[in-house]
């Protein structure tokens, strides 16, 4: 049995199939300014089809300049399962806000070594784990404490490669900037 990898990243719009059986979407409109506040946000779908195997692995790149990292909610969703990618980062007990840094230019992946989540300043490049906290991102601030669960294997494991897969992303709290995503791409 062949073994395909689907890819899908935000920068460029286009879907490539190489030789090594990867698959890959990459976001290619211009920049899109990310309404503050507004949980309506901004999303972008991609269609695959004639990928002949299951899932491997799913990588989602980022890259988000200005606003206020601690107010986005971004998930990633095919075949009926949705994985937060962001869910407020830095919000806990102790953060009622989140990370007050502005922007970042990161790579998701359940390779990461740490979990988005607990990281104030991302490095630009770096590769963490997808936040993965499966509620509201206008709950309490203690319920984001149990940490995030989901990870790209147990949300897209069981999904059809073949389908839509779609990027949402929202500021969910006013003040802070207004962000903007640069790109994104899906492996």
């Amino acid at each position: 049995m062949k073994s395909c990898i689907l890819t899908i990243m935000l920068a460029a719009g286009l879907c490539v199939t190489t030789q090594a059986g990867l698959y890959n979407y990459t976001y290619s409109g211009s920049a899109v300014n990310i309404p503050d506040g507004n949980l309506s946000g901004w999303s972008d779908s991609h269609t695959f089809s004639s990928i002949p195997s299951v899932i491997q692995s799913v990588t989602v790149t980022l890259n988000v300049s200005g606003g206020y990292n601690g107010d986005l909610y971004a998930y990633l969703s095919s075949g009926g399962a949705l994985l937060p990618l962001l869910n407020r980062v830095g919000v806990g007990t102790g953060n009622s806000f989140g990370y007050s840094t502005s922007g970042l230019n990161v790579t998701l992946s359940d390779a990461g070594s740490l979990n988005i989540h607990g990281v104030s300043s991302p490095t630009s490049g770096g590769t963490y784990q997808p936040d993965g906290r499966n509620i509201s991102p206008l709950s309490s601030a203690a319920s984001f404490d149990a940490g995030g669960t989901a990870t790209f294997g147990n949300a897209f494991g069981a999904v059809n490669p073949n389908g839509m897969w779609t990027l949402f992303v929202a500021d969910v709290s006013s003040g802070g900037g207004q962000p903007v995503l640069q790109g994104w791409s899906l492996d």
